[in-house]
This record gives structure tokens, sequence and C-alpha cells, in this order.
């Protein structure tokens, strides 16, 4: 039987932890196949980002053309996409090979504060990519940007935050509240219903890349031919578990543990 594929569309994390390399392993782990089509090379590490050098939107679109006209893909997910230009381009590919299975993660600033879009780019985001997807993940902080509005601070402001953001197109919000206090509480949102995934919060530095896995993680399962909720909370298992496994590297922030929702789910069997 074929393997299911994701095609990731995201910048290259030189520490390993966040970016391409998180999507691939986080995709691995979950038995599907990651193609990849990179926007940009990062020179970073636990302490943070500092440089960053875009690749060609025109090559970004050669490399995922590539991949999608002979491999195919059944979910496509994007992380850092850098420009306007590079949306644009996503959003091209999108209605060339009619994808139905989109995550989109608005990769907007890192943990660190360097941005990574710019405020056209932010436009182009909400006019072009956000109608054509399916499931759009954005934290608090990305949302209150993309909203022009404060941050969410309770579930209620969440509710009101996720529905603003299902206005711009997208079929599912999954409106992720780490930043806030208490539990970890994430908020699903479909146009008619909210679902709150609740997860106990785990005091660990070590949690760079949770938002590039957690996407992937979303669009592995639907590549699966997973629902759309299942495939969200399934994620929150694989990300929560990630964080839990956390370990140390460098001075700075350590990556989630990828392997460790694998090693849980054959120690239960």
């Amino acid at each position: 039987m074929a393997i299911p594929v994701v095609l990731t569309i995201a910048g290259s994390d030189s520490g390993g932890g966040a970016g391409i390399q998180a999507d691939i392993k986080t995709c691995q782990e979950l038995d599907v196949f990651a193609t990849t089509a990179i926007t940009a090379i990062t020179a970073q590490n636990t302490l943070g980002v500092h440089e960053i050098s875009a690749i060609e939107p025109e090559l970004v679109y050669a490399q995922a053309d590539a991949v999608l006209k002979d491999i195919g893909a059944q979910s496509l997910k994007t992380g850092m996409l850098v420009s306007k230009y590079h949306i644009e381009m996503v959003a091209r590919l999108i209605d060339k090979y009619e994808l139905k299975k989109v995550v989109v993660d608005p990769v907007i600033a890192s943990t660190s504060g360097t941005a990574l879009l710019e405020d056209e780019g932010i436009n182009i985001l909400k006019e072009q990519l956000l109608p054509k997807t399916t499931v759009f993940t954005p934290n608090l902080p990305e949302a209150a940007l993309i909203l022009n509005r404060k941050e969410p601070e309770t579930i209620a402001e969440m509710k009101e935050a996720a529905v603003q953001l299902y206005k711009l197109g997208p079929q599912y919000i999954v409106l992720k509240g780490g930043h806030l206090k208490g539990d970890a509480s994430d908020l699903i949102y479909d146009g008619q219903r909210f679902k709150v995934l609740v997860s106990k919060r785990i005091e660990k530095k070590n949690t760079h890349g949770t938002g590039c896995t957690f996407a992937s993680a979303i669009a592995a399962e639907l590549a699966k031919g997973e629902d759309v909720i299942q495939a969200i909370e399934t994620a929150k298992a694989f990300i929560t578990k990630a964080i839990q496994c956390g370990f140390s590297l460098g001075a700075g922030k350590g990556p989630t543990n990828h392997a460790a929702y694998k090693l849980k789910k054959a120690s239960e069997e």
C-alpha cells in the first residue's frame, strides 16, 4: 500500500528543532512520508534566530511543483512563508493541483522575537491563503497580529477571536492557548461549534518547535484519511507528549522530543 505523503513548505532550522526539520521528524513518527519545499535558510540555535536568507519564490515554487507533479501529496502544510510573494506562490499551487487538505501555521515571528513575515505578507495571507485553508493554527500573539486586536486572555476572548479568524476563510480554526495562564487550552472552531482541548500545563523550557510539530501532526493525520477533529486531537496528544519529554541541548531553549509519542504507544500495546 502506498504511504501517505505530506508536502511541507517552510523554512529550515539549522538547530533541528523547528521548521522543515521538525516537520520531517513528526511525519516520520506518524508513519507518513514528508516531502519539502524550503522557503528560507535560517542560522539559529537554542538561543534564537541569528540570520535569515530567503529562497527566491520561483525556486520554492519549482521545488513544490516538482514534488506534486510526480509524487503528489495527500495534504499540504505551510510554515514560514517569508514574504507576500511566497504566499502568493502557495495559493497558486493549491489551485493548480486542487489541494483539499491544507494546514497553515502562520509563522509571523520567532519565540525570541525575530520578525519572520512583514505586514504586507500578513495581508496577503488573509486575502489569498486563508480562504483556501482547511485548518489554521495561530497562537494567541499571531491571532492578535492578524486581527489587529489585543491578545486574548480568556477562553471567552479566544472564542471571539476564533469567530473573527473563521470569517477570513479557513474551514477550521485551532487557536492555540499556550500563552494563557493555567492549563494549556486549545480552542477548535468550525463555524458552528467550539471545542476546547485541555491539557495540564507542562512547566518545561524545552519547547522549541511546538507550533511546527503540532501543525505537521495535523497534516500527517489528514494525509492518512482521518477526519479533521480526530486529526487535531491526535496532534494535541502528540505535541503534549513531545513537550513532556523535551530535552536540553545548547544553552537556551531545547527541542521537543518527536519520538516520545510513538514510544508511549508502543509501551501501551
